[in-house]
């Protein structure tokens, strides 16, 4: 799967999902591919993700077990064409 450009800044999100058994991240930083950035859960059940972003404003949403949920650590959001919304994440 293609990975965004190498130029970029390097964003960390988590997700608390201890009961979950699998979490990517999906957004406008790749096409809402829910397959291509895996998280990783550490010992406390806390998912995370490593992403390089170039500088820019990015809508996200995770995706637990299929459930696609905002972050709940996201300050901002803005609903979507689906009648939900998508978390907002600002790249500087």
């Amino acid at each position: 799967m293609a990975r965004t450009a190498a130029a970029g800044k390097a964003i960390q999100l988590k997700i608390n999902a201890p009961k979950a058994k699998r979490v990517s991240v999906a957004g406008s930083f790749n096409n809402w591919d829910d397959k291509s950035f895996s998280a990783k859960k550490n010992t406390k059940g806390e998912w995370a993700v490593k992403l390089n972003l170039k500088p820019g404003k990015y809508e996200y949403k995770f995706v637990v077990d299929g459930s696609w949920v905002t972050d709940p650590k996201s300050k901002c959001q803005i609903f979507n064409s689906m009648g939900t919304q998508n978390s907002i994440l600002e790249v500087k």
